[in-house]
């Protein structure tokens, strides 16, 4: 025992020997066994019986330092206790207590490591308790699937610089590390381009985890790409690199579809974001000249049809980092609101990679129920709450003959699968998430041949109408009694009026004068681009030509 005396003392240590209370050694009839159990009485714990000894009460005697409590251990049979979900799965407490899948995992895809002649098992859903050493009993790990690894092409390839330093000095050593998320490894080359000529050629570089090392002489922006490519497929990831004498995480916000000619708003969000006097490089497809801008957004349009890379650099002078993201531009596609049941609310973190993980989901089922390719179906979800999204209906890739309509068979499957509520999923806790319209009664029709065929069409007939009208019109004042009528009309107007004029010549000066009417009626009316048809009745034209 140690300790003070006083506050202002020295320590003070006190030895206290017990052995004259203890004066005998131990034997085996000084103690008494007893069985380990838990608050409930279950003898069984982490798959195993365990008795004890403990000294009987009243004894004094010295165990001595060969002294062991444990007497015995058995171990139990298996039960549905020593089991829990294995990764990936998640309890249902409303359907019979099983595990299920989560909505992000997979059970039957491929892990890693696996390469093409190995084998793999599918999980069941369980798995045993770390340190559980039940025997025997009940097996959820038996019914599980064995596999053979196919070979997978190369995807979510990265490249990037050991340190995360994007901004290097003139004759410093610089070290690429690449990384591969998913497919073969073992058959895989990897093209490496680091952009100032040099070009290298590696086998199972990401299985090897071999640097690349490299040394920039001269100053400049260099693009560095790598390709990945075996049988199955093939995959590229690249990054921009700026060699100066001598900056964190940014994350690309940007819609995964455009429309052509249309303003795309990119935005570009830094940690930390007390960061001050930031520049952004916005790099759009494969061109070396970045956009600069003082703001984190930028407006822009894509001229061009196709997929089109999209890379923000942050930099503050002292570190630089990056993003990319594919954005795909079409001349024309369909958008329908979705909205979701509000239970999901609850389980959104607000992040891009549960909203990318949701999207997923959703176009799988989508294509699935429907039968519509998954390829010509996107399902972006919106940041914020209440949790939304727009599913875009991408454009087929054969193309309708010219001037014919073209209806497209994919909206109506699309929006009666919404309507029949057959799109749905489940979230932690086993509770299920309805995909749903956002707008259940706007009017979503197929994609016909676009605006210019219209056009064409109603232009077409107005033109049909106005050259029918002009010929039916001329065709009337040629008739023969049309003249004789307005001759008799003519005489009737004479009698009224004196004039020194003869009716002879009078009768013949009109007549010229009406055929020169008639020539410039013709030239109004060919002229007359709105189709408007212009009509005179005979006895106004008579009052016109006698005044």
């Amino acid at each position: 025992v140690f300790g003070h005396i006083s506050y202002r003392s020295d320590w003070e240590l006190v030895k206290v020997d017990f052995r004259q209370s203890f004066p005998r050694q131990c034997t085996e009839l000084d103690y008494e066994s007893w069985q380990l159990t838990d608050l409930q009485g279950e003898r069984c714990i982490m798959g195993q019986e365990r008795t004890f000894r403990k000294r009987k009460e009243g004894i004094f005697c010295i165990k001595g330092k060969s002294y062991t409590s444990a007497l015995t251990t058995k171990p139990c049979q298996c039960t549905d206790k020593d089991f829990i979900c294995d990764y990936g799965f998640e309890r249902s407490y409303t359907e019979g207590d099983r595990c299920f899948p989560d909505f992000w995992h997979d059970p039957e895809s491929p892990p890693e490591n696996c390469h093409l002649g190995q084998n793999y098992e599918s999980s069941t859903g369980y798995r045993k308790v770390i340190a559980n050493t039940c025997e025997g009993g009940l097996n959820k790990q038996q019914s599980a699937k064995q596999h053979s690894c196919p070979l997978l092409p190369p995807k979510g390839l990265k490249v990037g610089i050991k340190g995360q330093m994007l901004v290097v000095a003139s004759g410093d050593d610089v070290t690429f590390i690449v990384h591969q998320e998913q497919g073969d490894t073992s058959s895989t080359k990897y093209q490496v381009d680091l952009g100032d000529g040099v070009r290298t050629i590696y086998q199972n570089l990401t299985v090897t985890d071999e640097p690349i090392q490299h040394r920039y002489e001269n100053p400049g922006i260099y693009k560095v790409t790598v390709k990945a490519e075996n049988i199955a497929g093939h995959d590229e990831a690249t990054m921009y690199i700026q060699v100066i004498d001598p900056l964190q995480e940014v994350h690309l916000e940007a819609v995964p579809i455009a429309r052509r000619n249309h303003e795309v708003n990119l935005t570009a969000v830094v940690l930390p974001t007390e960061t001050n006097l930031t520049v952004y490089y916005w790099w759009l497809g494969d061109s070396l000249k970045p956009k600069l801008t003082l703001q984190n957004s930028l407006l822009t349009r894509f001229p061009e049809s196709g997929e089109v890379s999209v890379t923000v650099q942050a930099s503050n002078g002292r570190s630089m980092v990056q993003d990319t993201k594919i954005v795909r531009v079409y001349d024309n596609f369909q958008v329908i609101p979705l909205s979701f049941s509000r239970n999901l609310d609850r389980f959104n973190p607000n992040i891009p990679e549960w909203r990318d993980d949701i999207g997923q989901v959703v176009t799988k089922l989508l294509a699935k129920t429907t039968g519509v390719p998954q390829d010509s179906l996107v399902t972006v979800v919106n940041p914020g709450l209440p949790t939304t999204a727009d599913l875009y209906v991408l454009p087929l890739d054969s193309k309708p003959a010219k001037g014919s309509l073209f209806v497209d068979k994919r909206i109506p499957a699309v929006v009666q699968a919404f309507n029949d509520k057959n799109i749905s999923f489940m979230v932690r806790g086993g509770l299920r998430v309805l995909v749903m319209l956002a707008d259940p009664n706007a009017g979503y029709h197929g994609a016909t041949g676009g605006p210019g065929v219209w056009a064409l069409a109603v232009i077409f007939l107005i033109s049909i109408i106005g050259t029918g009208s002009f010929i039916l019109y001329k065709f009337k004042r040629k008739l023969p009694g049309n003249r004789n009528i307005y001759a008799q009309m003519h005489n009737e107007k004479e009698q009224e009026m004196t004039s020194p004029v003869n009716h002879s010549e009078d009768t013949q000066h009109i007549i010229q004068g009406e055929e020169f009417i008639d020539d410039d009626l013709d030239s109004q009316t060919l002229g007359n681009h709105s189709g408007v048809i212009l009509s005179i009745n005979s006895r106004e034209l008579h009052g016109y030509l006698s005044s």
